[in-house]
C-alpha cells in the first residue's frame, strides 16, 4: 500500500485549458513514481483545492504528504497563503507529516531548461 503522497500545488485559472500542462506533469510523475500517490490541486479558480485534496489523501490513510508548489517565484501566495493553509491542514490532520518544497522556479535546472528552450526557439 502506498503511504506517501506528492501534491502538486498550482495557482488555478478560469480557463480549464490552463491546467493541461499541469495534468501532463501529474500523469508523467504518477507513471514513474508508482509507489507514491501523485495529485494535482489548485489555490483558486479550479478544483480540487489543497484542503480537499489533503482531506481525501488523509482519508485514504496516507501518513506523509509533500506539497510541491508549481509556482515560478516565492510571491505572496507562497509566503502568506500557503503557510496559513498548511497550518490549518496540520491542525485538522495531526496524523499526517507534511513537507513542502520550494517553488519550482527556485530550481536552477528548471531555469536552465527554460533558458535553453528560449535559445533553441529563437535561433532556429
Amino acid at each position: 500500500m502506498k503511504t506517501r503522497a506528492i501534491v502538486l500545488f498550482a495557482h488555478g485559472a478560469r480557463d480549464p485549458r490552463w491546467a493541461e500542462p499541469f495534468n501532463k506533469i501529474t500523469e508523467r510523475l504518477q507513471s514513474v513514481l508508482i509507489d507514491e500517490e501523485v495529485r494535482l490541486c489548485f489555490l483558486e479558480l479550479m478544483k480540487p483545492s489543497l484542503t480537499d485534496t489533503v482531506a481525501d489523501i488523509a482519508y485514504l490513510g496516507f501518513k506523509e504528504i509533500t506539497i510541491v508548489p508549481l509556482f515560478m517565484a516565492q510571491g505572496g501566495h507562497l509566503r502568506e497563503d500557503l503557510p496559513k493553509i498548511l497550518a490549518q491542514l496540520r491542525e485538522h490532520h495531526p496524523e499526517v507529516k507534511f513537507h513542502q518544497t520550494s517553488a519550482i522556479g527556485d530550481a536552477p535546472e528548471l531555469l536552465d531548461a527554460i533558458a535553453q528552450w528560449v535559445i533553441n526557439t529563437t535561433r532556429s
